[in-house]
């Protein structure tokens, strides 16, 4: 019998070496065991200055087995903060890693990571779905490079829907709207490993039909918990790599200073609504999965239901910065510098990331009017 053309599988080597996960609410009381686990008696937190207090409570939870709390992390993960942060780690002499809370503490623990090897617990309070992956961008003379190693990977991710409870609307709403932008991204790669595309399938279905009950009640624990499910699939369909949409976004946190989250949401309509009929089967499956037959139309619509902005102008970015961004998205500033540095997800993108491309990406986010009536 012959293989129909249509069933052809995706040819190739597929990483797909998940973290261990501890999933619930409640769960983040199982730190400790988690760090014994991994064998290590010497873990220094890394958190925000905003999550101060939380690191402290498992600091003292974590008694004799916690060197020390580093409350530094910050957005975008300044390379010379890893720098400092590596020093900090060792002269401690920690063993391990604990980051707590949402993509920045995440971040410089992978940046630190990725200088000295040290094993990583994740106890993520957002939903970014970073803590899945072994990406980091890491930013340097005001640009954001990828960087990519099995290093940077927690070991363990501990998810604690209790532990996001508090997080204000508008920050849960583009943390949301992040984890929906790898979804999309990834949806469309070439190099998608055929366990990787139902995640973000799936990924997509629930933080997309989450996320206006999230906003309706923030203190619900389940919303939260269901949250962080559909935040941990799309992490783990980032693992298969990234396209246009990244560049775009780490370009403009980077380099211009836009919250991580902001920089996803904001462009995540008009960079689905550019591929809409280049990438048609791909996006599709998201639109099915959402519930739409227009999907850039109905991110947009989301945005605005979530008090999320959508306009380059609302984020600082002006038409004055326009043939910078560009340069930054798609040429010398941006291209890798060893093997382990990432193009932004440039060769992966279903087609070509050209000036023109996002020139006219960036045009269109700029004008802020709402895409639509393709798929």
């Amino acid at each position: 019998m012959t293989t129909p053309r249509s069933f052809a599988h995706p040819a190739g080597v597929h990483n797909a070496t998940p973290p261990r996960i501890v999933f619930g609410p409640g769960s983040s009381a199982q730190l400790g065991a988690e760090v014994d686990r991994l064998g290590a008696r010497r873990a220094m937190i890394v958190t925000t200055p905003g999550r101060t207090a939380m690191g402290d409570r498992f600091a003292t939870a974590l008694g004799d087995r916690c060197v020390g709390l580093l409350p530094e992390a910050i957005s975008q993960v300044p390379v010379e903060l890893v720098r400092r942060g590596v020093e900090k780690a060792v002269a401690r002499g920690a063993d391990c890693l604990v980051a707590v809370g949402g993509g920045a503490a995440t971040g410089l623990c992978k940046g630190i990571a990725y200088e000295s090897g040290l094993p990583i617990v994740a106890v993520p309070t957002t939903y970014s779905g970073s803590e899945m992956t072994g990406y980091c961008g890491m930013t340097a003379d005001g640009v954001k490079r990828m960087h990519e190693s099995l290093a940077m990977r927690p070991r363990t991710v501990v998810y604690d829907a209790e532990l996001s409870v508090g997080l204000p609307p508008t920050a849960s709403a583009s943390s949301a709207m992040n984890a929906l932008a790898h979804c999309v991204d990834a949806i469309y790669l070439p190099s998608l490993s055929p366990l990787l595309a139902p995640a973000a399938v799936e990924g997509a279905r629930i933080v997309a039909h989450t996320l206006p009950l999230l906003l309706a009640d923030p203190d619900d624990v389940a919303v939260r918990n269901e949250m962080l499910y559909g935040a941990y699939l799309s992490g783990a369909a980032l693992t298969g790599g990234f396209a246009i949409q990244h560049a775009i976004a780490h370009m403009l946190g980077g380099s211009y200073g836009v919250e991580h989250g902001t920089a996803h949401a904001v462009v995540l309509p008009y960079v689905t609504d550019h591929l809409s009929e280049r990438a048609p089967l791909a996006l599709g499956r998201i639109a099915d999965a959402v519930g739409t037959d227009d999907l850039a139309g109905y991110l947009w619509d989301l945005n605005i239901r979530a008090g999320l902005p959508v306009r380059l102008a609302d984020v600082g970015f002006s038409a004055e910065d326009e043939d910078r961004a560009v340069l930054i998205a798609t040429t010398a500033d941006g291209r890798p510098t060893d093997p382990d540095v990432h193009d932004a997800g440039r060769a992966g993108n279903p087609a070509p990331v050209t000036d023109a491309a996002v020139r006219s990406i960036l045009r269109a986010a700029a004008a802020g009017r709402r895409p639509g009536g393709s798929r």
